[in-house]
Parts: structure tokens; C-alpha cells; sequence
């Protein structure tokens, strides 16, 4: 977590070195920072509160006969709080000169003191900015969706779909494609956990996950959902997405239901696309653009994703940002129970209209609503002046 890495750095008043992304067995993706962000930008917008290098100097990697991986790895508990940074990792700092954390994904507390929240939003809504390539093609993207959505103000919808075979496997959800989906699940979970799921002893109960709504909503389940809130074929959907279990069956419903659906693939030519087509990181990176600037944005599964994208639309808005996230184990109920009809679903759905508060946020009481508008974790000033930036001292990466 870059956010977390730069938080942490200006808190014990350290040198931060550019970090590197992990080679993820499922996403398998080989890019660096720079090939994702605009490294020079990230420096400079942290020069006062953070001193970034891009490589560690060679007079200390003479002590590690310039290899890294004789630097000392200090493993640290996820969630860990601030005050482990400043008495347990500071003292070996000091001793080492330099050290390394890895891996770093959650290993800071989300609660923390004001100063270090300030750090974490400069890091994620400031001084990350997606490198070029990535911008100008995000950036196009988003003007074609507002060109196409014109006779709707230049408004649409941005939903964040989980469904793709890696999901839906490690979910271990079952879903209505027999046998089929069966061995595909069996070897996706296999390829990507190697063994993770078939320990002795270890029992799998799809039914008991659906109903605690950890299930990835299908397009299917998707295209009522917002049918039902009243959402009709005129809307136009961004969706944010990688390659989708069985698109040709899933996806079909979903078309029919909102027929101005667009994806990337679908607004870029293939000629744009080519250079980050073998990139997962740098796809998910032009679908956060467009999704950031979308009128509403819909979650559906969790994740770095949607959890930084809410934070940054709250904090580019100025707080009015709508965002809609399902509450998945009322939605499974309604979708499970065979005698429900559409009336009485979409009633349900639109029960979920609320109110807007004074931050421009949509609320209602959990048992009033299956739907939630939740104000993200990350407390950012939406004060972007002097003073706010020179104060002491979220995961795509970010």
C-alpha cells in the first residue's frame, strides 16, 4: 500500500524509496511504479512532507554487497498501529540505515492519528497520478462516455463488477453452470491457490457464504438490482471489469436489460488498448479513471478498488460523490425467496431513496433499506490550500 508507505515514512521522518509492486500469481502482472503512476509527479508532490529516491544510494548498498535482498525484511502484523513503527521498526532503522517491509499490504492500523491520515490522502488523492499513457487514454474514455450519454446531461454510471473465473473460484460460490462450472472452479482454485481449498479437514459451505453475502453478484443480479431502483434502458453503465466468467451467457441479461451498456473495450480501438492489453494493473487503472468521474458509482464485491475510488470521489467532490454499495446478504434473501414478485423487488429497491446530509452523502438506516452510501474510512481534508499541505506529520496499489 503506497498510502501506507508514505504515512509511514513521514511519521518516523525517513527516506521512502520508490516501491516495488509483487509479482502476483493470479494477476501476473510485471509492472512498475512508473509504468502505472508518474513517478516524477509523486516525488515532487511530497517533497515537503516526504523525501523520495527512486533507488537506495551506493554507498549504503556497498554494506549489502548491492544486492536487496541482503537489506533486512522486517515482518510486520497487519493493522499494525503507528506506535509499532515508532518504537519497534524505528530503532532498527536506525541501527540498519536501511530496511526493507514486505510484504506491506495492510500492515498499518486504519486508525491513526490526523497527521498520518493527512499523509495517506496526499499519497492516494494528490501525489498519485497515473502516468501519461494511462491518463490520456482514461481521460479520452470518459469524454466518449459523456458524449454518448448526452441526452442524459452527459451523465452515467459506473458499476464495478467482480465476476471475473479468479473471483467467482476463490469465492467458492456456487452459481446455476452444472458441471461445467464445477471443474472450471476445481482448476481455477487449484492453479491460482495450489491447494489452498482442499486441505484436510477444510469444509466449503456455498450455502452459508451466499446468505452472509460474500458472493460476487452476477451481471444478472446486477441488471435488476438497478432495474429495481429505477434505472431504465436510457441509462448509460460504465462497467469496470476484467475478462467476465463465461461472458457470452452472464453478460447476455444484463445487455438486454440496459442496451447503452459500454465497457473500455467497447469505446477504445484496438490499436489503444494494444500497449495495455497484457497489463492487468495498467486495464484497472483506465477503468478507475472513468469510474472517478462517473455521476454514480456502484460496488458490488469490495476490494482496493472500490474502497480507494469512494475516498477519491468523496475528496475530489468536495464530499458529493454517490456512490451505492449493496447490502449482498438482504439482496441474497430477496433473490433466493421463489415467491417474490417484481413489484413487491422493486419496492424493496426503492426503499432504499433516502435523504442527503450535509456532506451530500444518501443515508438510511440499515433496516430501512438494503442499500448503504457509506462514508469512506480515509479522513481527507477537502480543503486543498497552503496551510492544509504544510500541517505536520489508501490498496491498486492504491
Amino acid at each position: 500500500m503506497i498510502c501506507n508507505a508514505v504515512a509511514v515514512a513521514g511519521y518516523l521522518n525517513a527516506t521512502l524509496v520508490i516501491p516495488n509492486f509483487h509479482f502476483h500469481s493470479i494477476w501476473r502482472d510485471p509492472s512498475k511504479f512508473r509504468d502505472i503512476y508518474d513517478d516524477e509527479y509523486f516525488v515532487n508532490a511530497l517533497e515537503n512532507d516526504v523525501q523520495v529516491v527512486n533507488k537506495i544510494p551506493g554507498y549504503i548498498m556497498e554494506r549489502f554487497d548491492h544486492n536487496l535482498s541482503n537489506v533486512f525484511n522486517f515482518k510486520i502484523k497487519a493493522w499494525s498501529p503507528i506506535q509499532y513503527y515508532r518504537e519497534t521498526v524505528l530503532p532498527k532503522l536506525l541501527e540498519e540505515q536501511v530496511i526493507r517491509i514486505s510484504p506491506f499490504a495492510n500492515r498499518l492500523s486504519i486508525d491513526a492519528p490526523p497527521a498520518v491520515q493527512r499523509l495517506r490522502c496526499l499519497a492516494n488523492y494528490e501525489a498519485l497520478r497515473f502516468s501519461s499513457p494511462i491518463r490520456t487514454l482514461g481521460e479520452s474514455l470518459v469524454a466518449r462516455m459523456k458524449e454518448r450519454s448526452a441526452n442524459n446531461g452527459g451523465k452515467y454510471i459506473s458499476v464495478h463488477l467482480r465476476f471475473e473465473e479468479d473471483m467467482v473460484a476463490f469465492s467458492c460460490c456456487v452459481y446455476d453452470g452444472g458441471e461445467e462450472e464445477t471443474n472450471d472452479m476445481r482448476a481455477a482454485r487449484e492453479k491460482g491457490w495450489k491447494g489452498k481449498f482442499t486441505k484436510p479437514g477444510r469444509v466449503i459451505r456455498p450455502g452459508a457464504i451466499r446468505i452472509n453475502g460474500k458472493c460476487p453478484l452476477t451481471p444478472l443480479e446486477v441488471g435488476l438490482m438497478l432495474r429495481g431502483m429505477g434505472f431504465d434502458r436510457s441509462t448509460y453503465l460504465y462497467l469496470a471489469s476484467g475478462k467476465i466468467y463465461n461472458s457470452e451467457r452472464y453478460m447476455a441479461p444484463l445487455l438486454e436489460m440496459f442496451p447503452n451498456l459500454q465497457t473500455k473495450e467497447m469505446l477504445a480501438s484496438n490499436e489503444e488498448l494494444a500497449p495495455f492489453k497484457s497489463f492487468s494493473s495498467r486495464m484497472a487503472a483506465i477503468d478507475y479513471t472513468v469510474c472517478l468521474h462517473s455521476e454514480v458509482f456502484v460496488t458490488t464485491q469490495g476490494g482496493n478498488f472500490p474502497h480507494f475510488l469512494m475516498g477519491h470521489r468523496r475528496y475530489l467532490y468536495g464530499g458529493h460523490a454517490k456512490t451505492i454499495r449493496p447490502d449482498k446478504r438482504k439482496l441474497a434473501l430477496l433473490f433466493d425467496n421463489p415467491h417474490i414478485g417484481w413489484k413487491s423487488f422493486r419496492r424493496q429497491m426503492l426503499n432504499m431513496r433516502g435523504h442527503s446530509d450535509s456532506k451530500g452523502f444518501e443515508l438510511r438506516r440499515p433496516n430501512e433499506s438494503i442499500y448503504s452510501f457509506p462514508c469512506p474510512d480515509c479522513m481527507c481534508h477537502t480543503n486543498k490550500t497552503e496551510d492544509s499541505r504544510s500541517s505536520s506529520a489508501h490498496d491498486l496499489p492504491k
